[in-house]
């Protein structure tokens, strides 16, 4: 069952680096992904917009969970209070990851 705290996930995907936060976080049944339900984006109404924000609420948007591979995780904090969700480009977009042999399929 998931703690109710709020989490900060910092994870890759596409060659970009995803800081989130949620409420609930928790190890998935399908093996190899951790769930994320509950996404907190800033609800304030504000005169300054900031873009990477903007972004991941447009991308997150109608999201009830998401199933996030377990080698994509880069961290997972549980913090007090939320603080900016952004992307940000990753300079080691260039390096392709070992791969997992538990993750691949039977050798035909």
């Amino acid at each position: 069952m998931a703690k109710k705290g709020i989490y900060k996930v910092v994870f890759v995907q596409l060659g970009e680096i995803y800081e989130v936060y949620a409420e609930a976080i928790y190890q998935s049944d399908m093996y190899g992904f951790i769930e994320v339900e509950e996404y907190i984006f800033d609800q304030n109404s504000q005169i300054v917009v900031d873009t990477s924000e903007e972004k991941l609420k447009n991308e997150f948007k109608g999201v009830q969970r998401s199933y996030i591979p377990i080698n994509c995780i880069m961290r997972i904090d549980e913090v007090d209070k939320k603080g900016t969700a952004k992307i940000t480009s990753s300079d080691s977009a260039k390096v392709m990851p070992i791969s997992n042999p538990v993750f691949q399929g039977p050798d035909k």
